[in-house]
């Protein structure tokens, strides 16, 4: 089936229009645009205008289904930006000398919340064990893992502790919580597409090994490109270019997510003279179509034909068990290395809030998701994950204001740090000034 190219021009100003317009909001209100992206998706779309029965009007964007897999192609190369600069921003520096205690934080703040949202979720499918369901239940678990630092950062700061013990914890834990949650990613997907847990384990290693074995030579083309020419624009293609190879790597040879091999490949391209602008022109470049049709497709792609009450009730119970979680594992986690029960709450709250990559998780899975267990759990995850999104947006500054009340001032000792990771949609639609211009 042909589709008219005039609607795609038509579907992308109405998308960026509203997702603009929506994020603004949502953002003067504290909450991140993601949300406000993603609603405007919802209220554009048919989604749920298409629901209440009003004729032949199904929503300002109503797309056919050729229609909807061209918006679906943008879509997935505005993930594939989302994660290649949240690997441009995350701080290798950070990374070496994080310890073993942040290290052991992470681990436990990915695997704790994974696993209680995949117990949840095989609870809701009335304790089904069968293979489709099982990694139903898996993907919507993992959407629990990682964490979003944006907020944290910006709370820490206003706080004066981002340089205290705690605060230097929490953004390491943060950092190597990324790195963990893509590589458990990368296994999950690869399960998930027909091969055995050995094979899987293997490509996952061939796919670690080739990035990491092509991406440390192509770090020193890059450090020389960067430090002969200094802020020219063929950086900034050539590492996109990287970027698009590696993700398609990732896929076709390896059965690893996309989105892994964007991660990586911002990864390997951190910490040199160019990435800060690198980064911004990746941002530019995604940030001004690509990623809010993302985010609006999500929206737009929803399906609550199926949705029941129970659906609600899961939301619930997925968010509070997404903020337990992280709060029990990384406080827990945190005791051995002689934190104080107040430090290690700290921690644990630091790191409860949720963005992006929560959505970039939701949108590799969505394909894996069994239709029978959308009907049995109420679900698509999309709602859980927005609420998700909004109610740790809320809690986690909160909830480190009063851990943090009355707590005395400790500062550590730090190397002058230029990046400080964030993921990108966190820091990106804050109206960032670049070259001049804000977005």
């Amino acid at each position: 089936m042909e589709f008219d190219v005039m609607n795609i021009l038509y579907y992308c100003a109405v998308i960026l229009l509203f997702t603009k317009l929506f994020g603004m909001i949502t953002r003067r209100l504290g909450l991140p645009q993601v949300v406000g992206m993603i609603i405007a998706g919802l209220l554009v779309g048919p989604a749920i205008i298409g629901q209440l029965g009003w004729g032949d009007f199904k929503g300002l964007v109503a797309p056919s289904p050729t229609e909807m897999n061209v918006l679906k192609s943008f879509s997935q190369i505005g993930v594939v930006f989302i994660l290649f600069s949240s690997g441009l921003e995350t701080d290798l520096k950070e990374l070496k000398r994080s310890g073993i205690a942040a290290t052991v934080i992470a681990l436990a703040g990915v695997l704790v919340p994974v696993l209680l949202g995949t117990g949840v979720a095989i609870l809701f499918m009335g304790g089904d064990v069968s293979t489709e369901k099982l990694m139903n239940a898996i993907f919507v678990g993992m959407i629990l893992a990682a964490t979003s630092v944006g907020i944290t950062v910006e709370t820490l700061k206003e706080l004066g502790k981002l340089n205290t013990r705690v605060g230097t914890t929490i953004l390491s834990a943060a950092i190597i919580d990324d790195v963990l949650g893509i590589i458990l990613l990368s296994v999950v997907t690869g399960i998930s597409g027909g091969g055995n847990i050995l094979n899987t384990l293997l490509k996952t290693v061939g796919f670690f090994a080739f990035t990491i074995g092509m991406g440390i030579l192509l770090r020193f083309i890059f450090k020389y490109l960067s430090t002969k020419y200094p802020h020219k624009r063929r950086t900034g293609i050539f590492a996109l270019a990287m970027c698009f190879f590696f993700a398609f790597c990732a896929e076709k040879f390896f059965g690893i997510a996309a989105i892994t091999g964007a991660y990586m490949a911002g990864l390997m391209l951190s910490g040199l003279n160019d990435t800060e602008f690198v980064d911004r022109k990746v941002v530019i470049s995604g940030y001004m179509i690509f990623t809010p049709i993302f985010f609006a497709y999500i929206g737009i792609s929803a399906d609550f034909s199926h949705f029941k009450s129970s659906g609600l009730i899961f939301a619930l119970i997925f968010v509070l068990v997404g903020i337990i979680g992280k709060i029990l594992g990384c406080s827990l986690a945190a005791k051995p290395f002689k934190y104080s029960n107040r430090e290690c709450l700290t921690v644990g709250c630091g790191m409860i809030a949720r963005g992006e990559v929560a959505l970039a998780i939701y949108a590799t899975g969505q394909n894996l998701i069994c239709y029978e267990g959308k009907e049995l759990v109420g679900i698509d995850p999309l709602v859980p994950t927005i609420l998700l999104i909004v109610i740790t947006s809320i809690l986690c500054p909160v909830f480190l204001k009063l851990v943090f009340k009355n707590q005395k001032h400790e500062t550590v000792q730090r190397d002058n740090i230029t990046t400080i990771h964030s993921e990108a949609i966190e820091n990106i639609p804050n109206e960032r000034e670049f070259d001049g211009k804000s977005i």
